[in-house]
This record gives structure tokens, sequence and C-alpha cells, in this order.
């Protein structure tokens, strides 16, 4: 859970990166695929032959939870502000619950507390006022929440048979990422917004080597050391990490008591998964 929480404040200053210097001035696809090859080439040392099938399967864990998620979340910044993306990423933790029934073919209701009271914490801390075209922006975050929260779980499920390190695993994963992204650069993208200035490409290879390379590693080992009520709550903490980072180095404003009472719901979900988890081993 340690490592969740420092990968939380790791990425709390990935939005607002984003929001600032790349998303209304670097062409989306340029930037995604920009990423995951800066994170493909941290772990190309570590590259390992695996048998094709679990070569694909990790192909497509990345493309799916990083390069296909980061698509939609880089062309919903052209239709949503910083805090309306905060504030559609709280149903992730719905999505973890809901795949990691789908893998274990369970329905365990009792299970769907903590992830909704995580939802209902972040929708406190961050509901503001929606903008004219939220719907679209709304349908990509959704879809970027999806694809997330999907990697995530498969990821955890392939983790159970598997003696490959993580980071072999990653050259794979971020090998999928990348190819995904490098193909929508090729279809999609305008290369009349390049990053040109020192602050764009400092920030694309601060988020490319620590936030995608180095983070999703941390996040993805730390995710299988925990539970997937656990897994689904972190989810939601970026959210309240996201807007102190926001309020410390960016002078962000924020209503204090609904971000303590925000706070009080995510933490009653941790309590939760915690006696729920002790209670169902």
């Amino acid at each position: 859970m340690a490592l969740l929480w420092l990968i939380t404040i790791l990425w709390a200053f990935s939005f607002s990166l984003i929001g600032g210097y790349l998303a209304h001035s670097v062409d989306s696809y340029i930037a995604v695929c920009s990423r995951m090859l800066l994170a493909l080439l941290i772990f190309a040392p570590f590259w390992r032959p695996l048998a094709w099938r679990k070569a694909l399967m990790l192909m497509a864990t990345g493309a799916v939870e990083i390069g296909i998620m980061y698509l939609f979340l880089y062309k919903a910044y052209q239709y949503l502000s910083v805090p309306e993306i905060l504030l559609f990423t709280i149903f992730t933790p719905i999505y973890v619950s809901l795949f990691a029934d789908l893998f274990a073919r369970r329905w365990p209701r009792q299970f769907w507390a903590p992830a909704l009271l995580a939802v209902a914490g972040a929708a406190v801390i961050r509901w503001t006022d929606l903008s004219e075209s939220y719907w679209h922006g709304f349908a990509l975050i959704q879809a970027a929440n999806a694809c997330f929260a999907f990697g995530q779980v498969w990821y955890r499920h392939q983790s159970k048979d598997t003696n490959l390190t993580h980071r072999a695993r990653f050259a794979w994963f971020f090998l999928g990422a990348f190819i995904v992204t490098a193909l929508a650069v090729l279809m999609l993208a305008d290369w009349n917004r390049l990053p040109v200035t020192r602050a764009q490409q400092d920030v694309l290879l601060w988020l490319g080597i620590v936030a995608s390379g180095l983070g999703y590693l941390g996040w993805s080992y730390g995710s299988t050391k925990v539970s997937a009520q656990q897994l689904a709550v972190m989810n939601n903490m970026l959210i309240p990490a996201g807007i102190l980072v926001n309020v410390l180095l960016w002078q962000g404003q924020v209503d204090w008591l609904r971000f303590g009472f925000g706070c009080v719901f995510m933490v009653v979900a941790l309590w939760l998964c915690r006696r729920q988890t002790s209670s169902s081993s």
C-alpha cells in the first residue's frame, strides 16, 4: 500500500503539467507516443524472449492500460479543464471493482461499498461547474478510465502465473503501448504542433521517464500486493493529492470544508477494504 501512496503523490503533478504545458500547444498523439517511447527505452535493456502468447498478452495489456488510455485522456483536454478531468476520473474505482469481479467470476456485492464511497468522496472534493462541451469530454474520460481499470486488473491476473520480473514484463508492456500510439501518430498527428520549447520537452521527459516508466512499474507492482478493493479506492486518492499539489505549487483554490469531508469518505472506504479483506481471509 505504501508504494501505491508514493506513486499517487508522484502522479499528482501530471494533470497540472499536462494542462499547463502540453494540452493546448503540443499534438496529443505526439505527446503520448513520446511518453511511451521514453518509457520503453528505460525497460529495453531488461527485455527477455517470451512465448508468443505471454508476449502478446503483456503487449495487449500495455496497449490498453497505457497506450489507448492516454490517447483518450489527452484528447479530453481539448474539451475539459483540469478540474473537470479530475472530476470525471472519480468513476475509475467502479470499473476496477467491475473488472475484478469479472476476472474472479464472482459477484460479491459488499465489495462495491468501498468503491462507491471512494467515488462519493471524490465527487464531494472535486465537483465543479461544467462547461458546455463536457459530454464529449466525459465520454472520452470514461473510455480512459475503463482502459486503465481493465489494464490494472488484467496485469494483476497475469501476475499470478508467471515468475518473470516486473522489469522484464514492462519491456513488453511498453512495447505494446508504443506500437498503438505510434500507429495513432502516423494516422492522426498534427506535425505542426511539436514540443519545441525547453519547458515542453522537459515536461515530456518527466512524464515519460518518471511518471510513465517508473510510475507505472511501481503502480503495477504495488497493485499485485493489495486487494482489488484497496486498488479500486487508491485509484481515487489521486484526486485529493492532485488538488494539494495544485494549491501548493500553482496557487489553486480549494474549498477546504468539502476537501475534508471528501477525504473522510475515502478514509472510511480504505477502512472498509481492510475490514472486508480481513473477514474474507
